[in-house]
Order: C-alpha cells, then structure tokens, then sequence
C-alpha cells in the first residue's frame, strides 16, 4: 500500500512556517489586493470619506473562511488610514484588564483587529459595547455593596472583527459595526493572478501552464497558494530547475498528496468512508469523524467547505451525504491506480 501523506498543507489556518513569507507577500493596499472586488469598492468610498472628515473608519466585521485574506485586510485598512494596527485574538483576551490596557494605548483613530472575535468572553464583550459606541470603559472596582463603576474616556477607535463562525457572534456585539462583509473564495483566475504576484516576489520563474495546475490545486485559497508556491521554490531548488515546469509541479504534489482537484489524503479518506462505510450516508459528522480518525472540529472547519465547494458533499438535517460527484471522483481514483 503506498504512503498517503497526512500532511496539514490544505490547512487553512495559519501555520508558523506561513507567517514570514505571509509577511513578505502580504499586499500594502487596496489596489494591490487580488479578489473580493466589491468588497475593495466599498472599503476604498469609506476609508476615504473618513480621512477627509479626519474620523476614525466606522467599526468593521470580515466573515469567512480560514486563509482568505481577512488579516491582510486589517493591515491595509490601518495602512490606508494612516495609523498603527493593533492585533489580538479572542481567546487571548481573558481579562477586563487586558482589553482596557490595549483600548487606552490606542492613538486617535487606531485600529484594533480581533481575531475570532467569536470567541471572545462574553465579559469582555460587555466591556466593547461602551467602547464602541460612546468610546469609553465601564470598570468596576471592589466588590459587593462597595463596588464601584469608573468610566474611562478612550480615543475613537476602529475595531476590525474577524470570524469564521459569524452565527456564534452573539447579536448585540454584531449590531454594533458598521460595516459587515463576508469574504467569498476565490476563482481560479484570480487565484492565478496571486500566484503571478507572488512568484514575482520570491523571484519564482513559473510557466504559464504551471501557474493554472497551481491554481486548480489551491482550494480556491490565497493562503494555501502561497504555501504551495513556497514547497515548489524550494522543489525547484533541490532539483536546480530554474524554470518550474507541470511536470516538476506533478511531481512535487504526489509527494504532498495533492491530487488534481486539490483534494487532500483526508479529503479522500472523507468520500471514501462516507461512500463504502455508510452507503453515500446520510451519517453524522461525529461518527464520520470516528471514522477516520479526524476530530470533528478540523472535518468541519478545513474538509467539508472545500468538499461542498466541489460539489461532493452536502449537508442535511439527518447528516453528511456523498453527491454523485464524490461517486464519480472515488471510481476515477480507483481506475487510476489500476493503471499504476
């Protein structure tokens, strides 16, 4: 049986190896970046409307998956406002302390970017909505009959929310930006286009062909784009391929387990089980899970959304179901490795 990398190259969430070259490709503006064209149209009317009125940018909300561009997008909107961006995370603020020393720091018309912001502690959330609204803190010192609220005036700030999870955000906090956008995947041009960018970069020479099989294989995702392209400059090099050509590029991708639809060992594993364990289902997404040895969080949040993307997969009330598109793809697969 040949080895199946289980390798967490199709993850969308950032890994540590991500953020120095994130950083290098990152987009310093609007125009530079790739995709999401509406979202930029509206973004570049109100970034400029308040540096005209000198006002800090109305509070923002970014919703969508892992590795679409949300963090690069609180970069650029501190950039376009001309002012430092502050980063943190939901989990990270445990304490009414922590915010309120973040909150005060902040310059007139600061950015704050949270992410998951939905799972941010409810007693934290409570101490925002002063914040965002009235711009100011209601601390409380002491306890019992003796206790004491103080109120703390802070700059106007802009705070920059981003989530995977949008549902999970409780209404009240949701109600408060003024500004909503949810980031789509993005197509393959476009996915295209960020390679280009990037290869430019990282002084990466590609072939017009190899640029596309790069593209079909990304997920759709920017981020997994990148990491891709990264794996192949360092392919080429071990090689001493100065140009990277499809055939390099194939090669490097069965290593990674990469097959033609960007589809991952778990992807596979996912249809596979759903097709030859449960009958094409319908089967919950804990005993899918079970299955194969995934846990549910990461069958959720990183497989599923590209499968349903592709069209293999569908959600029902009563579970998972396999489309006749994973049926297809699954006898493929088999008659390809009769093949082999």
């Amino acid at each position: 049986m040949a080895f199946e990398p289980k390798e967490n190259i199709i993850s969308r969430e950032e890994l540590p190896e991500d953020q120095v070259v994130d950083f290098t490709l990152r987009p310093q503006t609007l125009d530079e970046f790739v995709g999401q064209e509406k979202l930029k149209a509206g973004l570049k009317i109100f970034i400029e409307a308040a540096r005209q009125r000198g006002e800090a940018l109305e509070h923002v909300l970014f919703q969508g998956s892992h590795g679409l561009g949300k963090t690069t997008l609180s970069h650029i909107i501190a950039r376009e406002m001309g002012v430092n961006l502050q980063i943190t995370s939901g989990p990270a603020l445990e304490r009414a302390g922590d915010l309120a020393a973040i909150l005060t720091s902040l310059p007139e018309g600061g950015v704050l970017f949270i992410d998951e912001l939905h799972r941010l502690p409810r007693n934290i959330e409570e101490i925002l909505y002063p914040a965002m609204e009235e711009c100011a803190l209601d601390i409380v010192v002491g306890k019992g009959p003796s206790a004491k609220t103080l109120r703390l005036d802070i700059p106007h700030f802009t705070l920059v929310g981003a989530t995977t999870k949008p549902s999970l955000i409780s209404p009240p906090l949701r109600d408060r930006f003024g500004m909503t956008y949810r980031l789509n995947f993005y197509e393959i041009p476009e996915i295209e286009n960020i390679i280009k960018r990037s290869a430019k970069i990282l002084e990466i020479e590609l072939k017009a062909d190899t640029i596309t099989e790069l593209a079909k294989r990304s997920r759709f995702t920017p981020r997994i784009a990148n990491r891709l392209l990264k794996r192949v400059r360092d392919f080429a090099q071990i090689k001493k391929e100065k140009i990277i050509k499809t055939s390099l590029l194939g090669q490097l991708l069965e290593l990674l387990g990469v097959d033609e639809l960007g589809l991952s060992f778990v992807d596979r594993e996912i249809i596979s089980s759903l097709i030859q364990k449960f009958s094409g289902g319908p089967v919950g997404l804990k005993t899918l899970a079970a299955s194969i040895g995934e846990d549910v969080a990461s069958l959720e949040e990183i497989y599923e959304p590209y499968l349903i993307r592709l069209g293999f997969l569908n959600r029902t009330s009563r579970g998972r179901v396999a489309t006749s598109l994973a049926y297809q793809h699954l006898e493929n697969n088999k008659k390809d490795l009769n093949e082999k």
